[in-house]
């Protein structure tokens, strides 16, 4: 059962083969790109005494693998010969703590850098190359500066994250991959160049074997419209809120190395375009086979890593009912944090596929019971949000509490199909 979905699946059978599973399962689960491993121990094994010689084996730190120079100086000729490139930011960025020579980089050569869900903030929000967050189905500013670059330089990304097919869909565009690990075979992703080693190392060589004066202008105006939009929502009072309105809300509260830990749903697609971040993991998406009901335990999970943080579980009710029994682990283990449900009593994202493609919806509805009564049952503390002025207040009282805490708030769901023809309208404009 578990070989097909983990790294590594082992059954110990003898006991002195403990030491030696375990430093395997730990080093495939460590290793690029990190993963689960799986570790069956019978009962009756278990109950069998280890041999006293044996000890726990120690972890080897392997030295850093450098990119080779031709690739290097390779990817430097096509970057200085570029018209306009565009860098694509994936995760690999972040678990190569590569984000600040991703920024240097960036702005030495002024390359505008759109990052995946799964990269958000390995440029901070406010430099002024980021272009923020790319993923979501439909087509966005972010997609309109792909189709103008010929150049990506895909950093640390991975086509699972967003599919070549979404950005480079006949194979045009000229591709340099920077990464640890070489590149996925995809015939449209196919790159002229494989810089494979520490990506912090091969950026900031490429960077000092080339150069660029000429501003993205493009990119820049394009920027200049979508922070525009963006900003539209900051004073929106309509209620059930608008998700624009209540992420801006949220960007206020939290500080800039605080923790949002989304869930997935329709509310995963607007924290993907409206919350942007000033650091890597600072805001967590299950991307790729994204899993629904992550946020609840996943913000136990970064409450006991950096208890001195604030931690955002933000869910739809749908995400939520499937893990709130959670919430008893969360008062039990003493992690108070704050969860944020986005209700609509229906599975918003589903619903909002059906409608894009056969205009009418069926079996996405239900009922929910009372979260604020369902907090307090649990020993927790629940509010409910009557109006959008009430959201900053309760989220900042929240955040004083401790214990766990769930904010149920009602969502104006009817902006997914809008957003859908706006998207529509604004590729032909832009």
């Amino acid at each position: 059962m578990f070989e097909p979905i983990t790294k590594r699946s082992k059954m110990v059978v003898r006991p002195d083969t403990i030491g030696e599973i375990v430093r395997l399962a730990f080093k495939y689960a460590e290793n690029e790109k990190p993963g689960a491993t799986h570790i069956d121990l019978p009962v009756n094994i278990a109950k069998m005494p280890v041999p006293e010689h044996e000890k726990p084996l120690k972890k080897k730190i392997a030295p850093k693998e450098y990119a080779e120079l031709d690739t290097v100086q390779d990817a430097a000729g096509l970057i200085f010969q570029a018209k306009n490139p565009v860098i694509l930011a994936g995760s690999g960025v972040v678990r190569g703590h590569a984000a600040q020579a991703l920024t240097e980089f960036a702005m030495k050569l002024k390359i505008p850098v759109i990052n995946t869900m799964m990269a958000k903030g390995v440029i901070p929000l406010d430099n002024k190359y980021s272009m923020w967050t790319v993923g979501i189905p439909q087509k966005d500013y972010q997609n309109k500066i792909l189709e103008e670059a010929d150049l990506v330089i895909a950093v640390g990304y991975d086509i699972v994250e967003y599919a070549p097919a979404k950005w480079n869909p006949e194979g045009k565009v000229q591709i340099i991959h920077v990464d640890m690990r070489p590149a996925h075979i995809n015939k449209l992703y196919q790159p002229e160049v494989e810089v494979v080693g520490d990506i912090s190392d091969s950026l900031l060589q490429i960077g000092r074997r080339t150069a660029r004066h000429q501003e993205p202008e493009k990119a820049l105006e394009i920027k200049a419209c979508m922070v525009a939009e963006h900003e539209s929502y900051a004073g929106d009072t309509s209620f059930p809120m608008k998700p624009q309105r209540i992420l801006q809300d949220v960007r206020k509260v939290m500080g800039k190395d605080d923790i949002v830990i989304s869930d997935v749903g329709a509310h995963k697609m607007w924290i993907a375009r409206h919350y942007q971040c000033y650091e890597p993991n600072t805001c967590i998406i299950s991307n790729g086979f994204a899993t629904m009901g992550i946020s609840v335990p996943g913000a136990i999970g970064a409450r006991l890593v950096y208890p001195d943080k604030k931690i955002l579980a933000i869910c739809g009710d749908g995400g939520f009912m499937m893990n709130c029994q959670e919430f008893e682990t969360a008062l039990r283990a003493k992690t108070p944090f704050v969860t944020l449900i986005f209700n609509d009593s229906s599975y918003g994202l589903i619903k909002w596929k059906q409608m894009d493609q056969y205009h009418k919806n069926c079996y996405v509805d239900f009922t929910n019971p009372d979260f604020v009564k369902f907090a307090e049952s649990m020993g927790a503390i629940g509010y409910r949000i009557e109006k959008a002025e009430d959201l900053v207040p309760t989220l900042e009282k929240a955040f004083q509490q401790k214990v766990p805490v769930i904010i149920d708030c009602p969502v104006d769901y009817s902006e997914n199909t809008k957003l859908t023809a706006h998207l529509e309208e604004l590729m032909k404009e832009l």
